[in-house]
């Protein structure tokens, strides 16, 4: 098995302190505490893994210098703009890039790396050989094996070609809240489950969801269909 570790996630989590702790400042001031408290979430998710499957080969990703994303539209991510960030967060990015050999990605986001290497990899060994560990709801998207790590809702993902279908037209109409991506306010899971409920295929849903922004946006459907997509859908070339 070959892991793929989108590693954003632990990067940011190392910076943090516990959540128990009262201390006035939530984040690590000495990179000592950082890089011990990542090594040991890192180490202890390979070793999670290699409990159930022989691992051939790990693959790290972290950080990314522009995003071409944020082109399309200034909205994207623009609600982060006032969120604080860990004093070490940036040396963090480095210790991982130096340490881990991390892939790190120019124009594109770490979730796009990841899901290049995941279709490149599955092309050549199947998609049986390759996995994704991350806690990212985007990479459901694909028909992958996810193994998501956090505590709360650890387990390893099986995605269907119809499940991963689905995730991503269903998210098209939810939005992603974290990037401040919503085409459709109001609109939840359950609008989603029963709008879809008689697709099955990708043209039965691409028409379903585009006749969804036509009844929205009108004349310009088909540009905020195109960039909704551009947004949502990670790249795999």
């Amino acid at each position: 098995m070959i892991l793929l570790i989108d590693a954003d996630s632990l990067v940011f989590a190392s910076c943090c302190k516990s959540k128990n702790n009262k201390n006035d400042n939530p984040f690590y001031t000495d990179i000592k505490d950082s890089v011990a408290k990542f090594d040991e979430q890192y180490m202890k998710i390979v070793n999670d893994m290699q409990v159930h499957y022989d691992i051939e080969k790990v693959i790290t990703f972290n950080g990314c210098k522009g995003n071409f994303r944020k082109l399309i539209t200034q909205n994207y991510k623009a609600n982060r703009k006032k969120q604080t960030l860990p004093p070490l967060l940036h040396p963090m990015h480095q210790y991982v890039k130096d340490q881990y050999n991390s892939k790190f990605g120019f124009g594109i986001e770490t979730d796009d790396m990841v899901a290049r290497y995941w279709k490149t990899l599955t092309d050549e060994f199947g998609r049986e050989e390759v996995m994704i560990v991350s806690i990212d709801k985007d990479y459901k998207q694909f028909p992958c094996i996810m193994y998501n790590y956090h505590p709360n809702t650890k387990k390893i993902l099986d995605i269907s070609e119809y499940e991963a279908l689905y995730n991503f037209y269903e998210q098209c109409i939810v939005g992603d809240t974290a990037d401040n991506v919503n085409y459709f306010h109001g609109k939840g899971k359950a609008f989603a489950k029963k709008y879809y409920k008689d697709c099955f295929t990708k043209y039965q849903f691409t028409k379903k969801l585009f006749l969804l922004f036509k009844e929205k946006y009108k004349s310009k459907a088909r540009e905020k269909y195109i960039e909704c997509f551009s947004l949502l859908k990670l790249r795999t070339q």
